[in-house]
C-alpha cells in the first residue's frame, strides 16, 4: 500500500515527519487529522529533483501538540524549522494551506514560494457556521465516526486513499485533532492586505468539485497576490494531493522552478 507509515525523523522544534529526495527544498504541510504520509504520492513524483520535508502537523503523528487553537502557534513552530532549512518553498493542503499562507504573511524572509491547495478564503456565514459546528461536536462529543468526513472528501468509492484516511482519522490524537480543527474552523484564511503584500510566487490549486475550498476562493486569492497563479482541477474535490498527485506534483514542480529560478 503506497500510504504505509514512514519512519519518523525528529526535525527539532517539536516537529516530526520524514524527508526524502535531493535538490532544492519543498516543505509540505498536511491537513487536519492526517499525517505526513498524505504527501507520499507527491514525493514519489518529485524526489528525483527536490528535497521533500513532510512534517506531521503539531498534535498529529509524532509532532508535539500546540498549547491552544491559535493559528500563529502552528506557524511559529514551523517557522523555527524554516530557520534551520533556509528560505524555501512551502506548500500545504487545507489547514496546511492556511498555515503556509500565514507563514508568508508573518515570515516572508523565510519563504521563496508558497503553494496553497484546497485553501479557504472568506467563508460564507453558512459555511463558517457549518465547520464551527463540526469543531464543537469534536470537542464536546469525542472522536467522531470518520465516515461522514470521508464521504465529503471521497464520495462513496472505496479506495486506498479513503482507507488510509480512515486509519489516520481513527488513530489521530483526539486532543491534537480537536485543537487543530478548532483553529481551522475559527480562521477564514489570509486577509486581503496580507495577500496583496505577498511578494513571492504563490500557487492556488483546488478541485472544481470542492464545496468548502471553492474554485472562487482560490481564484480570488490568486487575483489579489502580485505573483499569484491559480489552477482548478476538473472532476476533483478536497483531497487533491492524494487523488490527483500527478497534477499536484507538476504544479508544485513549476512553482519551485519559478521560486528558485531554475
Amino acid at each position: 500500500m503506497i500510504w504505509k507509515t514512514r519512519q519518523r525523523s525528529d526535525f527539532g522544534h517539536g516537529l516530526s515527519g520524514f524527508q526524502i529526495g535531493t535538490g532544492p527544498q519543498i516543505v509540505l504541510i498536511h491537513g487536519v487529522g492526517l499525517r505526513a504520509e498524505a504527501w507520499i504520492a507527491i514525493c514519489d513524483r518529485l524526489a528525483d529533483r527536490f528535497t521533500l520535508t513532510c512534517i506531521d502537523l503539531p498534535g498529529h503523528g509524532g509532532s508535539e501538540p500546540i498549547a491552544g487553537p491559535v493559528l500563529a502557534l502552528y506557524s511559529d513552530r514551523i517557522a523555527a524549522l524554516l530557520t534551520d532549512l533556509g528560505p524555501c518553498v512551502v506548500a500545504g493542503h487545507s489547514m496546511g494551506a492556511m498555515i503556509s499562507l500565514d507563514l508568508v504573511a508573518r515570515y516572508p524572509q523565510r519563504i521563496r514560494g508558497v503553494g496553497a491547495m484546497n485553501a479557504v478564503f472568506q467563508r460564507t456565514d453558512e459555511a463558517a457556521a457549518a465547520v464551527q459546528r463540526r469543531a464543537r461536536s469534536l470537542s464536546e462529543n469525542g472522536r467522531p465516526d470518520p465516515r461522514p468526513t470521508l464521504e465529503r472528501w471521497f464520495g462513496t468509492d472505496e479506495t486506498d486513499e479513503r482507507a488510509a484516511c480512515h486509519d489516520w482519522l481513527s488513530t489521530v490524537d483526539l486532543s491534537g485533532y480537536a485543537t487543530a480543527y478548532t483553529t481551522f474552523a475559527t480562521n477564514n484564511g489570509p486577509s486581503v492586505d496580507a495577500l496583496m503584500q505577498m511578494d513571492c510566487p504563490a500557487l492556488f490549486l483546488t478541485g472544481a468539485m470542492d464545496p468548502n475550498s471553492t474554485p472562487e476562493m482560490s481564484q480570488e486569492m490568486a487575483r489579489l497576490c502580485p505573483k499569484g497563479t491559480v489552477q482548478i482541477v476538473p472532476d476533483a474535490a478536497h483531497m487533491l494531493p492524494m487523488t490527483h498527485p500527478e497534477i499536484v506534483a507538476a504544479a508544485l514542480a513549476q512553482l519551485a522552478r519559478t521560486a528558485y529560478g531554475l
